[in-house]
């Protein structure tokens, strides 16, 4: 399917999280709402280009009746491993499994990964663990010390990101690692941390 806009992604993913939680789909003025417009003719806009697009459909003619055309699985999809040590690849599963986590609030958008190494242990992030993330839309807007999913020269490392100018510092949280600096122009940040899964069974 083709790739949303930022407002498409934002109103897709609502749409989701509601439907799913709701069983039922929103009013026009709803979403307005959780879009933050004023207007109808910008929700009808994105619906429009969501339906142009694949993601939605609905009965001409009647109110609520928005459909998801795809299944949403419930849960976090583990997309692979990441190495928390030196650089290496991310390795994608062949088949993908989906982590429950019913009882946080996560949007669709956010992936995990497990994690390989040590190098974040002081940040009680152990080999082993899953690091859930969500999408990072412009780099620039990350705070020093956010933990990223930093890929550098195809290879991908869980560490603390840290920008001065154009330069890109990934830190470890441990201190047998060395920190990894590069221009800010190869480093592609595939994720922000948002919560670590350790399974204790």
């Amino acid at each position: 399917m083709e790739v949303l806009t930022e407002a498409q992604q934002e109103l897709y993913d609502w749409l989701v999280e509601y439907i799913q939680s709701n069983q039922y789909p929103p009013s026009i003025r709803q979403m307005m709402h959780a879009m933050g417009l004023k207007s109808p003719a910008p929700v009808q806009s994105r619906l429009e280009h969501l339906r142009s697009k694949g993601y939605i459909e609905w009965t001409e003619g009647k109110a609520r009746t928005i459909r998801l055309t795809q299944e949403v699985k419930r849960g976090v999809p583990i997309r692979g491993t990441i190495a928390a040590g030196s650089l290496v690849d991310v390795f994608p599963e062949a088949d993908v499994e989906y982590l429950d986590l019913a009882s946080v609030l996560l949007k669709p958008t956010y992936f995990a990964l497990t994690v390989r190494g040590d190098s974040m242990i002081d940040a009680m992030i152990d080999s082993g663990d899953v690091v859930i993330l969500k999408p990072v839309a412009d780099p620039k807007t990350l705070k020093n010390g956010t933990i990223v999913a930093a890929r550098v020269e195809n290879q991908t490392t869980l560490k603390y990101f840290h920008r001065k100018g154009s330069k890109v510092t990934l830190r470890p949280a441990n201190k047998k690692y060395d920190p990894i600096e590069v221009p800010a122009s190869q480093v592609d940040v595939q994720g922000q941390l948002v919560h670590v899964w350790r399974d204790y069974n």
